[in-house]
């Protein structure tokens, strides 16, 4: 049984930090512009969006989270202490270490590897992996959380997403065959791209990050992960790929015909904000 959520937080906010946004009060965008997205406070009440995303995780039966931030953790243990509806989950922290020889880390395939060298644990058991700046529904976590037998992936109907062309145009577009196994990923996709793989039922399907890994079988993959030469960092895509590649079928698809607001840059925080008010988290 899978009940262990790996939340990957180690990301510099590099977007969000560059971008700008006339529609959010100055307190927000201060946050914008020194916390890590998950810590960004959402509405009146001043909760993060980390703190929407642990709900839902803990009401979809995850019982331990792991969250793998920078050097210095401190800031996500201060804002976790003060979640007191929260008090079913256990938090273990992960830290992703940077190289010396490096201003940032290695990238989202070293978060999940040092979550798995700091955590042996994890290693024999099946776990999600998500990220800290989406907002993943209830359904969406039940559905990948019941992956058994080898890795699994929530596979978003770009009919459903509800975001502009040129943003879609940096989600990964995945491939799979007429069983929804996985077959390809496909990083900054083209129009070409598009046209060439939408189905037969007039479908394309988005990656938002949201996996289900058995550490026994992903573990070495994550280990050997390549440096991706354009991005100069070792991606989980790659590492899911290797594996596919060395086991075919390995990884199934859930097809999943709902949206999923993220954070990347300060117009989203409205956007998102309004999001929870529809879904009468916020009033």
């Amino acid at each position: 049984m899978n009940t262990s959520l790996l939340v990957m937080a180690a990301g510099m906010s590099s977007r969000m930090k560059a971008s700008s946004s006339d529609q959010i009060e100055d307190k927000k965008i201060n946050q914008a512009n020194t916390r890590s997205k998950g810590l960004i406070e959402i509405g009146e009440d001043s909760k993060p969006l980390l703190y929407y995303l642990l709900l839902n995780a803990q009401q979809a039966g995850y019982k331990t989270i792991y969250l793998i931030t920078g050097k210095d953790s401190s800031p996500f243990r201060l804002s976790i202490k003060n979640f007191s509806s929260l008090d079913h989950l256990q938090i273990n922290y992960v830290t992703q270490h940077t190289p010396s020889t490096r201003i940032k880390p290695w990238g989202t395939a070293d978060a999940v590897y040092q979550a798995l060298e700091q955590f042996p644990n994890l290693k024999k058991e099946y776990f999600s992996v998500c990220n800290s700046d989406n907002f993943y529904s209830i359904n969406a976590f039940r559905k990948i959380k019941e992956v058994e037998g080898g890795g699994g992936m929530i596979a978003y109907d770009l009919n459903f997403l509800k975001f502009n062309k040129k943003k879609i145009a940096g989600f990964a577009l995945l491939v799979f065959d007429s069983n929804f196994r996985l077959q390809k990923i496909i990083e900054k996709p083209n129009l070409n791209d598009f046209k060439k793989q939408i189905n037969s039922e007039g479908c394309l399907y988005i990656s938002m990050n949201l996996y289900s890994f058995n550490g026994g079988h992903f573990y070495s993959f994550l280990k050997d992960c390549p440096v991706n030469p354009i991005r100069n960092e070792k991606e989980l895509p790659t590492a899911i790929l290797n594996m596919v590649l060395a086991k075919p079928g390995s990884v199934v698809g859930i097809p999943l015909q709902e949206h999923v607001p993220d954070l990347t840059v300060k117009g989203d925080i409205e956007y998102f904000e309004n999001h929870l008010k529809d879904l009468n988290f916020l009033h």
